[in-house]
């Protein structure tokens, strides 16, 4: 068989996340689709991360597995070619047989945006609150998830039950970029829902609405407050997949902002 790392990003408007689902436009489907066309044989696509329905990705990686042996520019520019224009391939390369675009990774984040105004253009991009924000507040909010603690607050109920809610949030920053405000959140993995619960308890917390203590409560005892705070899909993205020996930039907003 023979193996590729795929970089793509993609606008997740309209899709029902990066999961092929029966009956349902998918990333992922939709990636398979057109490897399958082009290459004339099964594929296999396995993803890093599975965002969730109309969850967007700036540098999602994934990898492709198939019988036949391509150059890695033909498969990029022809799967370009064949894909709809709010899926775009960034990069394709011949990966090592043992390479798993999901166990591999070592770290993953992701950026939240939050419109200070109404906008006519970025509107599937970002969540516009209304209300002004105190950002100190967001800040001191936002730093009680960093470190290891029990997320089940945070997770979805109709998450697998095996998997454990115990998570380590490596960091958590915050930066204002004029009407923008931008969230990143990383660590080594994320439960379904997780990271838009942290920014809507944060969005609280910067209406006034609770404090930090009560924040941090929720994570040692069972909460269905962070359910009812839930950010929408709109504003997020799975910013970036980390592997070995890689660096995060400084944090900053997508060109379409």
């Amino acid at each position: 068989m023979n193996k590729y790392k795929i970089c793509l990003e993609y606008d997740g408007t309209g899709y029902r996340g990066w999961q092929s689902q029966k009956n349902a436009k998918s990333i992922q489907g939709t990636l398979i689709a057109a490897a399958e066309k082009l290459l004339g044989t099964a594929v296999d696509i396995q993803g890093a991360g599975r965002t969730d329905a109309g969850v967007h990705a700036l540098h999602q990686v994934a990898h492709l597995e198939c019988g036949r042996k391509i150059n890695c520019a033909t498969l990029q520019t022809g799967l370009n070619d064949l894909l709809p224009s709010g899926i775009n391939l960034l990069s394709v390369e011949n990966a090592h047989p043992r390479f798993h675009a999901r166990h591999s990774a070592r770290g993953r984040s992701y950026l939240y945006l939050i419109a200070r105004r109404r906008t006519a253009f970025a509107k599937r991009y970002v969540w516009w609150v209304k209300d002004d924000l105190n950002i100190p507040a967001m800040r001191q909010t936002l730093g009680v998830f960093e470190g290891f603690h029990d997320f089940s607050s945070f997770a979805d109920k109709r998450m697998d039950k095996n998997v454990s809610t115990k998570v380590a949030v490596e960091h958590i920053g915050l930066r204002e970029f004029k009407d923008i405000i931008a969230i990143r959140i990383t660590g080594s993995h994320f439960l379904w829902k997780m990271v838009r619960r942290i920014v809507g308890v944060a969005v609280e917390a910067g209406r006034g609405n609770l404090q930090a203590a009560e924040a941090k409560s929720m994570l040692n005892r069972y909460s269905d407050i962070p359910a009812r705070c839930t950010a929408p899909p709109s504003g997020l993205f799975l910013e970036r997949v980390l592997y070995e020996g890689d660096s995060l930039p400084e944090i900053s907003t997508p060109v379409i902002l």
